[in-house]
């Protein structure tokens, strides 16, 4: 599904500002290929349990695009501080209030969502998003920016000149990378000269954020005017009418907007969320087989420890402790869903010891000097020289067991720094003492039990 994702993604994602819409291009193809993402993530059967219920409500999202998709289905999403007119906005294009508006702050509480008719696909829904500055504003605006990044297009509106959040807010959506439409909305209460300046003011603020052809000036409900209506008699009578709405050239640019990409900006919308979930996926699942890996490799330190403790003959230290570690790796690999054989895991362990004595050369000669050591001693010496000796062993299999766990991690690869760097680093990080104590500790607790 990744391998999709990026096929898609990189001749799409990154599509510049421009005046026009891009002409269409596989729109179907991009359907097909967005939809086949979606399936393959939401029946990804090698996803824990654990890791799908903790990402369920990301999942239900995955599959209501995914419906989304099958049904081919748009969303445009209005987003503004809060009585700019965002409600009013999405009423002149339905072309009947269907949405609430009012006066008065923190009228649209929530996402609400019309089914826009007028366009001849159909399928093109139209959703109001809470204001960005309402009373308890922090999770309204969260709502309004979950809403625009699962929306294919979103409508940003304006009543003057953008303020310091309004522009902070454009620039967080432009990183959702779906076509922005500024809105200049009660445009009817400046001259003609006010408009003119106000929609350069605005092009350039937005610069890089918004296609200068993507600027538009409306009134989606205008003020009340006063006219002078003479009748036959000549007599004036004061008359208060609202004129009509001006959102005619808003109408035609998306129309041609949605007839040019409406089915990529839905395959797109869908597939970059997609991608994020398949990132929180894949980190989920790393986590996780972090902390199984991390309980494993304590579990093999311990049991070398032990081992390399209690078996009388240096030689057949080394010996015990090679295979240990070469089990440890195989069973990681496995952990890692990358198997290796016994003798690909042995190459490993033999190049991580290499960059040890490399790295620390005094480490094996603390290891041969406590063989000897244990020897020569008895009572309760022994077991003292004994484990002190086996944390050698307890700590020499840790560093081993978390270079191959990066070296599992990365894909089986040692990055540009190659081996030495990954095992230079994970030394680097280690705290020997305190290891060396918790070893000892754990292998002497191990051998008074036994």
């Amino acid at each position: 599904m990744r391998d999709n994702w990026r096929k898609w993604s990189s001749r799409h994602v990154e599509r510049p500002a421009t005046d026009e819409p891009s002409a269409p291009a596989a729109g179907e193809d991009h359907l097909a290929l967005a939809r086949e993402s979606l399936r393959e993530l939401l029946q990804d059967d090698r996803v824990p349990a654990s890791v799908r219920e903790s990402l369920a409500e990301d999942y239900r999202q995955v599959q209501a695009m995914l419906e989304k998709l099958e049904h081919g289905h748009i969303h445009i999403a209005v987003f503004g501080r809060v009585s700019v007119g965002k409600s009013a906005t999405l009423n002149a294009l339905l072309g009947e209030p269907r949405f609430r508006t009012s006066p008065l702050h923190g009228e649209t509480r929530s996402a609400d969502l019309a089914h826009w008719r007028q366009y001849d696909a159909g399928g093109v829904y139209l959703v109001d998003t809470p204001g960005i500055n309402e009373v308890d504003g922090e999770a309204r605006e969260r709502l309004a920016h979950e809403v625009a990044e699962r929306s294919d297009l979103v409508l940003f509106v304006v009543d003057g000149d953008l303020t310091r959040s309004e522009l902070d807010a454009l620039r967080v959506l432009a990183r959702y990378r779906r076509p922005l439409l500024l809105l200049l909305n009660k445009a009817d209460r400046y001259t003609r000269e006010e408009r003119a300046l106000l929609l350069q003011t605005l092009e350039r603020r937005s610069a890089g954020l918004v296609a200068p052809g993507n600027i538009l000036a409306i009134a989606a409900e205008p003020g009340e005017r006063v006219y002078l209506q003479v009748d036959a008699t000549g007599q004036e009578t004061e008359v208060v009418r609202r004129p009509p709405t001006e959102v005619e050239k808003l109408r035609e640019r998306l129309w041609l907007v949605l007839e040019q990409e409406g089915k990529s900006l839905a395959a797109l919308n869908a597939t970059l969320f997609a991608g994020r979930l398949s990132d929180q996926v894949a980190e989920r699942i790393l986590a996780t087989r972090r902390t199984l890996a991390d309980s494993l490799v304590r579990t093999y330190c311990v049991s070398k420890g032990v081992a390399v403790a209690l078996n009388p003959l240096p030689v057949a230290d080394l010996v015990a402790a090679a295979a240990i570690d070469i089990g440890m790796v195989v069973h990681l690999s496995r952990l890692h869903r990358l198997p290796m054989s016994r003798s690909q895991a042995g190459a490993l362990v033999r190049t991580v010891i290499g960059q040890m004595a490399l790295l620390m050369g005094t480490t094996w000669a603390v290891h041969l000097v406590s063989s000897a050591l244990k020897l020569g001693t008895g009572g309760l010496s022994t077991v003292i020289t004994a484990a002190a000796q086996g944390a050698v062993a307890y700590y020499s299999t840790y560093v081993v067991g978390q270079v191959a766990e990066r070296y599992l991690a990365q894909g089986l690869s040692w990055g540009a720094g190659g081996p030495k760097r990954v095992v230079r680093d994970i030394l680097a990080n280690l705290d020997r003492d305190s290891l060396l104590a918790q070893a000892r500790s754990d292998i002497l607790a191990r051998l008074r039990a036994g």
